[in-house]
């Protein structure tokens, strides 16, 4: 009786509870806000607050509106989550379908196993490379949700390779998310930041690069240590079971590596896979993609490949609505994670906690101030997941803490974008992470007990970075 496993709750009811959380603290915390302004930064318009305007708000106002978020209102927060984040559902939706018809037609999985045998044996050499790839693609040009479609391709080839759905995610999420802890050009957090701190140029461009392939090494190794132990005894895997059932999903066509037939047709779609990844990276770099856009394309490719394919149109159809309910899961996720930030905002307790933990700050040692600031930003971060967002709520009270104690303000966006990266490695209310576990059919909590380790040692890292930033000329 006593030996039983303790059972890990549905992610759904996890996000809940922290939802009933927020809004017992709504209770606790006084409400208050800063005044803001917009301002444009990196060619966004930002609300940015103005220091030293924080007010605290009466939870009941004069005319009876109630700060205090009861059960109603965590009731409507699921509601509001999801109507905040309907550009990131439909954006999955449109994907799931469009990838649903690519998949039916064979062609992945034909060339999932085309490639296996071809790297029989040097599997280490995709994981590198890909890690290595998206990873400046996140310190470079902020890659994030822009990774979402290749789960569906890497999943099914990490489990040819004989590792597990976990590798895959790792290889990609914890990438691009490593390229936000060491961004260097990344026009959503380091620009941004540096604008808001009122930074010219770009003065440890240089120190950040250095960051950004020391944070890589560190991750990459990791990933093949991991891949390298569940690939030699796959019940290690803490989705072993998980993926027992998943594999059916993710290699419904597939039979051995050595009977699957490439057909013409399959290297067609393919050549129009390739075609499409192309279009999106370019459109990423030279137009300013975002997600309406990568949708069309995905769109667009899921319709070439049910035609080359000779699909009927109800087939097509038909294929579309069961991808589209196969990326339900991950889609209802991003928006009860939403859910938690709705609760917060309403209750208006962000600005109260942003303002508490500056305060806190003050006439500190510079290396504890770095230390604690990083730790801070870590804890904003679960509330503001956004990396633009937390840059433009933080960097206005946080850089003039940094000219107090004279720790100059390159430290200060150091701790920021080191800060963000590395909570929305674990955080539910990163959307981007809920559907890449959704998609991979994997548990918020065998997430976070799998990467725990990477994260403290990339913690640890980024505080010594952050200490040695505030030394360095601007």
């Amino acid at each position: 009786m006593f030996n039983r496993k303790l059972k890990m709750p549905h992610t759904y009811t996890l996000l809940f509870g922290l939802i009933i959380l927020i809004a017992i603290l709504t209770w606790i915390i006084p409400s208050g806000q800063f005044q803001k302004q917009d301002q444009v930064l990196s060619g966004m318009t930002k609300s940015v607050i103005v220091p030293d305007t924080y007010e605290s708000v009466p939870k009941v106002s004069e005319d009876g509106t109630d700060l205090r978020q009861g059960p109603f209102d965590v009731l409507m927060a699921p509601s509001k989550g999801i109507q905040r984040s309907v550009e990131v559902i439909a954006f999955i939706f449109v994907l799931g379908g469009s990838f649903s018809i690519l998949m039916k037609t064979g062609a992945i999985d034909s060339g999932v196993s085309v490639v296996a045998r071809r790297f029989q044996g040097k599997e280490k050499i995709i994981i590198v490379l890909m890690m290595t790839l998206i990873g400046i693609g996140g310190s470079v040009i902020g890659t994030s949700e822009e990774t979402i479609p290749f789960y569906m391709v890497f999943i099914p080839l990490m489990m040819s390779f004989g590792y597990d759905s976990l590798t895959a995610i790792m290889m990609i999420f914890l990438a691009s998310q490593v390229g936000y802890v060491g961004a260097t050009l990344n026009p959503f957090s380091v620009l941004v930041a540096q604008g808001v701190a009122g930074i010219q140029g770009n003065p440890q461009l240089w120190f950040r690069t250095i960051q950004f392939i020391v944070y890589m090494i560190i991750t990459i190794t990791f990933v093949l240590l991991y891949a390298k132990k569940v690939k030699s005894n796959p019940e290690k895997s803490l989705v072993y079971e998980d993926d027992l059932k998943n594999r059916e999903f993710f290699l419904a066509n597939r039979e051995s590596l050595d009977k699957v037939e490439f057909t013409g047709r399959h290297k067609i779609i393919l050549v129009g896979f390739a075609v499409s990844m192309g279009i999106m990276i370019w459109g990423l770099l030279e137009k300013g993609f975002y997600m309406n856009e990568i949708a069309a394309i995905f769109l667009m490719l899921g319709l070439f490949s049910g035609i080359v394919a000779k699909f009927s149109e109800k087939e097509m159809a038909e294929t579309f609505v069961e991808g589209c309910k196969d990326f339900a899961y991950p889609a209802v996720i991003i928006g009860i994670a939403s859910a938690i930030l709705v609760i917060a905002e309403d209750g208006m307790i962000i600005d109260t906690i942003l303002n508490t933990l500056a305060n806190s700050l003050k006439g500190m040692p510079v290396a504890v101030f770095t230390t604690i600031m990083l730790f801070v930003q870590n804890i904003i971060a679960l509330f503001v997941p956004s990396s633009s967002g937390q840059a433009a709520l933080t960097m206005p009270l946080m850089a003039p803490l940094g000219d107090l104690i004279h720790v100059n303000k390159e430290a200060i966006v150091t701790t920021y974008q080191a800060g963000n990266g590395l909570t929305n490695m674990i955080s539910p209310t990163g959307g981007v992470l809920m559907a890449a576990l959704g998609i991979g059919r994997i548990s918020l909590s065998k997430w976070i007990k799998s990467v725990a380790k990477i994260v403290i040692v990339l913690e640890i890292t980024a505080a010594v970075f952050c200490a040695i930033s505030a030394y360095l000329p601007m």
